[in-house]
């Protein structure tokens, strides 16, 4: 594993984040003693058993109480973190050393290693109290200040600071913390002598360094060692490496990162087991390999594009397509389906073989369109097309002819014609024989509406269906298709959920003209996605379309002569908005999506996201489009949110929107590369941490929750 540009740039982000940790970890604190937040319990304590006048033995520490799972980080941190600075504020004549660290702990997490704390653990400080100190009158104390400064993390990482107070008597014995302090000075890894050390040595070999250990104690000798390095960036910390004895001689190889931040001539290790550590300063022999710099450096290292969330497997991708497709029946985009099969559930109510038939034919067309679709994309994709979920709603003439078509079946669930005034009796012969074709079509055309959308548990298993052998991958996308029309299936294979449903009578054509509008209400929203495809004239031109295709289905439902005059005008008419549709898309470019609305937003490029990481801010990505009812739903909703913007705004967050509505190869993908294929997804970047990928329905608390944690 090659140490990346995030691991070298979240050092310098997160100092720049702890001048505002206050802020961000809710404000400063009053100084006292102790300061606790949700995440660590702080305490400044001092220990001076014989009193803290000249000459004498103090020591002075921070004790952190970590709450369950929460680390905090060694003076060398390992991959990521950074380690906790006290500052103090001390009367002339004292002055405070370095943190006499305590032996940490390996924290593995993922594919990286930290060095680090957890549980209670006291960082002790020794105090030098020179001959030129004086106390203060009257009360013959001394006073004690310190800020500090510590990154605690779970999964995610939060820096937090806390100001102390502490007086300290001169005279007298301060030793109430003396268990603590005790323990802690204990811990301390023991300085093996230069002495001991002869002939120690650190020898570079290639990728690795060769490690050669003299005079280690013989409780140490032919025991398995923990090792932790002083110097930050040198090896790979997480990477597998060895070690062995030659009777007393400790011997190990450990690689090299492969981008270094350092390279010491002097190297301080610590060597460790059974809770005893013991520390070594080794010369180092050879030439350290060259390290890139500048320009050469920053190319090396991009920003990963790691996917947040580790890669699932088959079978559980098999499962969340499953739950995907059946939650796909609550996404708004499929509601105007919802009317057509409440009509035929209801026009089966009393004939439990038809409904039946029903079912198993809704499913199979359900099913199959998944599957057809699929095979498109993954075709497509072989051939070279960068497309992703719902590609079919990036064409405008797509969406036109749906709109079309709502259109039309708008009109004939209003009463302005039935479909047997048109078609051949040939035709309606064969339907009313087979009506089984009705129920196939409706689930044809719920596929083709519901595809847009990407319901929870779906993204990932479409994101790793295209990683996938070809077969695998449709069995996913069938899958998706088997879940949405189970519910449908269920019902129609349960005679009890028939004999729920009321019985067919005068309501049904109230119910039938009723569910024109959510028709209606989806040609709507085709029609802004074409606005936001093709601009306001295409949109303008689409509406015009409308009425002439309206007007045509009209001029058939008249008597006589006037028939074919008003039919013939109307689909000249048609047919002319059509061909101007066609060239408005060819000479139009899409616009971002609230551009205009808002200047919150900016537009997501590539290297945009790189190029607020290394000005030190976060960055929140919204991949969106215009035809995705969800991602709609959920920026009028939770991100328009006066909470969340004020969080937005608390924690400097870049937002950029990342506008899918027609093709764009280079965010399908950037999509990819978080193991996604569809939207709307919802990523907050932080320096030197992996992309937080939230979920596809945006709740508030959650977008609040990943934003304190920044």
């Amino acid at each position: 594993m090659a140490m990346t540009f995030s691991k070298i740039l979240q050092r310098s982000v997160s100092a720049a984040l702890f001048l505002v940790a206050g802020v961000m970890a809710g404000g400063a604190h009053a100084q006292s003693a102790v300061v606790s937040t949700a995440q660590v319990r702080a305490e400044l304590m001092a220990y001076a058993p014989d009193g803290a006048d000249a000459g004498k033995t103090v020591w002075l520490g921070l004790q952190l109480t970590h709450q369950k799972d929460w680390h905090t980080y060694w003076k060398n941190s390992g991959d990521s973190g950074l380690p906790t600075a006290l500052q103090w504020t001390l009367p002339p004549g004292l002055t405070a050393g370095e943190i006499d660290w305590p032996l940490p702990k390996k924290i593995p997490l993922g594919n990286l290693a930290n060095y680090g704390f957890d549980g209670t653990v006291l960082l002790p400080v020794p105090l030098t109290i020179t001959p030129a100190f004086k106390a203060a009158a009257p009360n013959n104390e001394i006073e004690i200040r310190l800020k500090a400064n510590w990154l605690v993390c779970r999964q995610e990482c939060v820096p937090e600071e806390g100001e102390f107070a502490l007086k300290l008597p001169v005279q007298g014995s301060s030793a109430i913390n003396s268990a603590a302090f005790q323990a802690a000075l204990a811990a301390r890894p023991q300085a093996l002598t230069v002495t001991a050390l002869a002939d120690s040595k650190v020898q570079i070999d290639g990728s690795s360094i060769r490690l050669m250990v003299h005079g280690l104690p013989a409780a140490l000798r032919g025991k398995t060692l923990d090792f932790f390095p002083e110097t930050p960036e040198v090896i790979e910390t997480a990477a597998p490496w060895t070690q062995s004895w030659s009777g007393e001689v400790w011997n190990a190889q450990v690689p090299l990162a492969a981008q270094r931040g350092n390279s010491p001539a002097l190297m301080p290790v610590v060597l460790a087991a059974g809770g005893q550590g013991y520390r070594a300063e080794l010369k180092v022999l050879g030439t350290w390999p060259a390290v890139a710099t500048g320009a050469a450096l920053t190319a090396a290292r991009p920003v990963p594009a790691a996917p947040a969330q580790p890669p699932i497997t088959l079978l559980a991708a098999l499962l969340g397509a499953l739950l995907g497709g059946m939650l796909l029946n609550l996404m708004p985009c499929v509601f105007p389906v919802l009317a057509i099969k409440v009509m035929s559930f209801t026009r089966h109510a009393n004939d439990q073989r038809g409904h039946r038939v029903s079912g198993v034919a809704y499913s199979a067309g359900v099913v199959l369109s998944f599957l057809a679709l699929g095979a498109l994309m993954l075709g497509l994709r072989s051939a070279g097309e960068q497309l992703g979920w719902g590609f079919q709603l990036q064409s405008p003439l797509t969406v036109a002819a749906l709109a079309a078509l709502f259109t039309v079946m708008g009109l004939n669930l209003a009463g302005l014609f039935e479909f047997g005034q048109f078609l051949p009796s040939r035709v309606l012969l064969v339907e009313a024989k087979n009506p089984a074709i009705n129920a196939f079509l409706s689930g044809v055309l719920a596929v083709a509406i519901a595809s847009p959308c990407t319901a929870p548990f779906m993204g990932a298993s479409l994101g790793l269906a295209l990683a996938l052998p070809a077969l695998q991958a449709l069995l996913i996308f069938t899958m998706i298709g088997f879940g949405m029309a189970l519910p449908y299936l269920v019902a129609s294979l349960i005679p009890a959920v028939a004999r729920l449903l009321p019985r067919p009578g005068a309501w049904m054509d109230t119910f039938r003209r009723a569910m024109a509008f959510p028709m209606f209400a989806t040609v709507v929203w085709l029609v802004w996605v074409l606005g936001q495809q093709s601009g306001i004239d295409g949109a303008g031109a689409l509406l015009a379309l409308l009425v002439a295709l309206s007007a045509v289905l009209w001029a058939f439902t008249l008597q006589g002569r006037s028939r074919l005059i008003v039919a013939t005008m109307a689909i000249v008419l048609s047919m002319l908005l059509a061909g101007a549709i066609g060239q408005n898309v060819v000479k139009t470019v899409v616009s971002d999506i609230g551009s205009a609305s808002t200047e919150r937003w900016q537009a997501w490029a590539p290297g945009r996201v790189e190029q607020a990481l290394a000005a030190g801010t976060p960055v929140f990505v919204d991949f969106t489009a215009a035809w995705c009812v969800t991602c709609q739903y959920n920026k009028k909703t939770t991100l328009a949110n006066a909470d969340v913007l004020a969080d937005l705004a608390a924690k400097k967050v870049t937002l950029l929107r990342a506008d899918w509505t027609r093709r764009d190869p280079v965010i399908s993908d950037a999509l990819a590369q978080l193991g996604r294929n569809g939207v709307p997804v919802y990523v907050v970047y932080q320096s030197g941490k992996a992309p937080v990928v939230m979920s596809e329905i945006l709740s508030v608390q959650e977008v609040r929750s990943v934003l304190q944690a920044l």
